[in-house]
């Protein structure tokens, strides 16, 4: 399937700005302020098949697809307050941060949503990616999961299962493995900085899935100061998980944290790495499951390089 025979769909609107945590936390939208500003110096949208999709609000039982009704609770509580912390100190609270995040879930199962439909074979929201909330807990700037919600509608309401779970963030995504590590069906590659180096202190190479899961997960660990060379040697296991897994949906997280220069970690790639992954990945999406990807900017605190890499996910994804 050509370019002009593919849709790609890119989630913009003034609602993916709610998802910004205050008083001069990393986690903020001047990141998604300049990537909407990229994409039109870019022109994005005159690309053959380069659509604006809506941000979507997820109500709560799509939230409850995949997290507690006692965390969806403590959001909500915590959000009409507007103090506090919604983990160990991370994430802070603030009002309308329910909201925000429910603006996050909703927009990726709308992606999801479309992508299954066929009336976009590819999608990308900037804001998902939450990798490290748990089912019953805010975690390291994630309130919700939208993967993890996701997955699970994936599964459930679509029948697309296996699916093929790739995340290139700097930080691991424990949110995502934890909760399918004895799950077959659900193959996860993750490629991030070493667990010794970085938050959470998780994705050690000998962590590959559960019972039944046993070798559906790959853990990547790079050392601080790794750069495309090494993630695209990292990235031949992606591949070949690929190949195993057959998957009849790809989820890219496309986190932006491990390019060089962010405040935050300490690897080295540029963003030629994240078209490099986009591209790759296309390619599988269209030799098992009819092109079917969605891509999540995760983190990324380098406001500039971040809104060039989410551009190269964008262009990779309509190449």
């Amino acid at each position: 399937m050509g370019a002009l025979a593919c849709r790609t769909g890119v989630v913009v609107g003034e609602e993916l700005l709610l998802y910004s945590f205050p008083e001069g936390h990393p986690m903020n939208n001047s990141r998604v302020r300049q990537f909407f500003a990229r994409l039109e110096e870019a022109k994005a949208f005159e690309r053959p098949g380069v659509v604006k999709v809506q941000p979507t609000m997820a109500d709560e039982d799509t939230i409850l697809q995949f997290h507690t009704r006692e965390h969806l609770s403590f959001v909500k509580a915590s959000s009409l307050r507007g103090d506090g912390y919604l983990d160990g100190g991370d994430t802070p609270a603030y009002k309308g941060v329910f909201e925000a995040a429910s603006y996050v879930v909703g927009s990726t199962v709308k992606l999801l949503e479309l992508v299954a439909s066929g009336e976009v074979t590819h999608g990308f929201n900037p804001v998902g990616g939450l990798h490290h909330a748990r089912r019953d807990s805010s975690a390291g700037f994630c309130v919700f999961n939208d993967i993890g919600v996701a997955i699970e509608l994936a599964k459930r309401r679509y029948g697309l299962s296996p699916l093929l779970y790739v995340d290139m963030d700097a930080h691991h995504g424990d949110g995502v493995y934890y909760s399918y590590e004895g799950d077959p069906e659900v193959f996860i590659f993750d490629s991030h900085e070493d667990g010794r180096h970085l938050y959470p202190g998780t994705g050690f190479e000998w962590e590959e899935g559960t019972g039944k899961a046993r070798g559906t997960k790959v853990n990547v660990p790079l050392q601080p100061g790794a750069g495309d060379g090494d993630f695209r040697e990292a990235f031949k296991k992606a591949l070949r998980l690929a190949e195993r897994a057959k998957p009849q949906l790809v989820i890219l997280q496309a986190g932006g944290d491990c390019l060089a220069g962010d405040p935050l970690t300490h690897l080295s790639l540029s963003s030629s790495s994240h078209r490099y992954a986009t591209e790759e990945l296309v390619k599988v999406s269209h030799t098992y499951c009819e092109g079917r990807l969605i891509a999540l900017g995760g983190g990324g605190y380098n406001p500039k390089g971040v809104a060039e890499a989410w551009l190269q996910v964008v262009l990779g994804l309509s190449h």
